[in-house]
């Protein structure tokens, strides 16, 4: 544990990223494969399981440190994290508390980090009021001031450190002298620790690896258009094609196994099994890059993503909804071809062989895998008319490819380029708003917008949340605006006066029975303060469903 601190100490003081990287190549060398496939774990961020609510851990020092409610309340409320609010809080009640016993391991700071995720920490989880009440104080006892922090967030979780997950990959390579491409390979599809998980990671590439493994390979993701670059180039260099609104996935076939991969890094075998069906069909030592989405079979455009999300998170699938959600891979990009890695090749000839791949396969639901279509521009002009025909499609916007451009992993912009569709709109009324997170805890960020119903007396009902869009001054503005026209309380929440009018933006609409409204939409943000707007001009649904019938 003492060695991670330091680790996270360092990350917190230093600002470079050649610092930070060094630091982490350091810590990867040095710890233990135990100790370092935790503290991987912890660094890359990725949800686990708490061990402990936040709010169990302020019950407990309420009532064992005799603080107030009200006081720890508005605490959390500055602050915005359990963990460092306990932090804080401690050295007022640590002199007032007799020494705590409890049916513990013996606590040494000294012992390792792998001890703690797997030992102490997993055991005061496992008790029960009092007992727990104990075990948490004398944790808090035994503890060195400075290591109170790290403690309080692995118990509840939520342990985040501010290094990128680009980072923590080229400190793993380099500690590891391997590839950065392998390294970013290899933690697809999700890491458990263990020493023998970190020692997989970090040894030398086998001939075999990439043959054998179900691992997907790191997606290559689109910048939005930058039209002054682009426009540097010849239209002829690049390809066009319509950006789905589905979800982005790999479809493997390696060896004996069907693998479908979700850019969340997240196997979803089970909730699409016709697709695994068919990708059964493609030959060994294939990998796709395409949109999982629904779409029936003859139909000219897809279903909306409300009807893809019927289908996520699903471990069984029924005949009704493989009926009515039925789905399609639209396959963008081939990037294993015979067990070969092709993404160093050019676009147009992995794009070249995956059309040979498809055209030779036999299946009798071949309908559900198909290659997405693309086309050349003969103009710059032409790239605004056709974005234009996107909503038709049920399409998000244009996809523009270099023809030449190989399959990189992560955001590197030149290559790829996505053109979306303007946003929908509504102009809607601020009804609540909630304290945010990070450092803009103490500030009021999150808020609830509502529209006006269509009754012969109008009310507003609340139709999308929103966290962004707002620059500093406006943040500051509406924060102390908020404070002084709250109406009411509910925990951590506050509903204010039905005053102020917002524009809100978002890329899709549909019906939702588990909204008032009756209506949900897609990314929804702030667009702009409609200050010249009164409350009683705010859209009413009508409006809503109006974008609903014309999407």
């Amino acid at each position: 544990m003492e060695a991670f601190q330091a680790l996270f100490d360092q990350l917190d003081r230093v600002t470079g990223t050649n610092a930070k990287v060094d630091a982490l190549v350091e810590h990867f060398r040095e710890a233990a494969p135990e100790d370092a496939a935790w503290a991987l774990t912890l660094l890359l961020g990725k949800r686990r399981r708490r061990l402990i609510t936040g709010r169990r851990l302020r019950e407990i020092l309420r009532d064992r440190g005799g603080l107030a409610d009200w006081l720890i309340a508005d605490c959390h409320g500055q602050v915005g994290d359990s963990a460092e609010t306990i932090t804080l809080l401690w050295p007022a009640v640590m002199q007032n508390l007799a020494p705590v016993q409890a049916d513990l391991p013996e606590i040494s700071p000294g012992q390792p980090l792998h001890w703690w995720m797997e030992t102490l920490l997993p055991v005061i989880s496992t008790l029960a009021d009092e007992k727990q009440s104990d075990a948490v104080i004398a944790l808090w006892q035994a503890v060195p001031i400075e290591q109170h922090f790290i403690v309080n967030k692995l118990l509840t979780g939520g342990f985040r450190v501010g290094v990128s997950t680009g980072l923590i990959s080229r400190a793993v390579a380099q500690a590891s002298a391997l590839d950065e491409n392998l390294v970013v390979q290899r933690l697809m599809g999700g890491f458990e620790p263990s020493a023998q998980r970190f020692l997989q990671l970090t040894a030398p590439e086998e001939a075999e690896e990439r043959r054998s493994s179900g691992t997907p390979y790191p997606f290559f993701l689109a910048s939005p258009l930058d039209p002054e670059r682009l426009q540097k180039s010849t239209p002829a260099d690049w390809q066009v094609e319509w950006k789905w609104d589905g979800i982005r996935g790999q479809l493997i076939h390696r060896g004996s196994g069907i693998y479908l991969w979700s850019r969340g890094e997240e196997l979803v075998n089970d909730s699409f099994p016709e697709l695994i069906a068919v990708g059964a069909a493609l030959p060994h030592g294939s990998v796709l890059d395409g949109e999982v989405i629904c779409w029936r079979e003859g139909e000219p455009a897809p279903l909306g993503f409300d009807q893809l999300q019927r289908r996520l998170g699903r471990k069984t699938v029924g005949a009704v909804l493989k009926r009515e959600c039925p789905m399609r891979f639209i396959a963008y990009d081939l990037l294993e071809h015979g067990g070969e890695d092709i993404r160093d090749r050019p676009l147009q000839e992995r794009q070249a062989l995956l059309s040979e791949l498809l055209a030779g396969i036999e299946h009798p639901e071949m309908w559900r895998l198909q290659q997405s279509r693309n086309w050349a521009l003969n103009n710059w002009p032409e790239l605004d008319q056709q974005r234009n025909r996107a909503r038709e499609q049920q399409a998000e916007g244009l996809m523009l490819k270099n023809r030449s451009s190989p399959y990189l992993s992560g955001r590197k912009r030149g290559h790829w380029w996505k053109y979306k569709l303007d946003p929908m709109t509504l102009d809607a009324v601020l009804l609540y708003a909630q304290a945010g997170s990070g450092r803009r805890a103490n500030l009021f960020t999150d808020y609830t917008f509502g529209l006006w119903t269509d009754e012969e007396e109008p009310r507003l009902v609340s139709f999308a949340k929103a966290y962004s869009g707002l620059n500093d001054t406006e943040i500051l503005e509406l924060d102390r605006w908020i404070r002084r026209n709250t109406v009411q309380r509910f925990g951590p929440a506050r509903s204010v006066k039905t005053e102020l009018v917002f524009e809100i933006g978002f890329e899709g609409i549909h019906p939702s029975k588990r909204h008032k409204s009756g209506i949900a939409v897609r990314f929804p943000r702030i667009l702009r303060w409609r200050r010249d707007k009164p409350a009683e001009e705010a859209d009413r649904l009508d409006a809503a469903r109006q974008l609903m019938a014309e999407r």
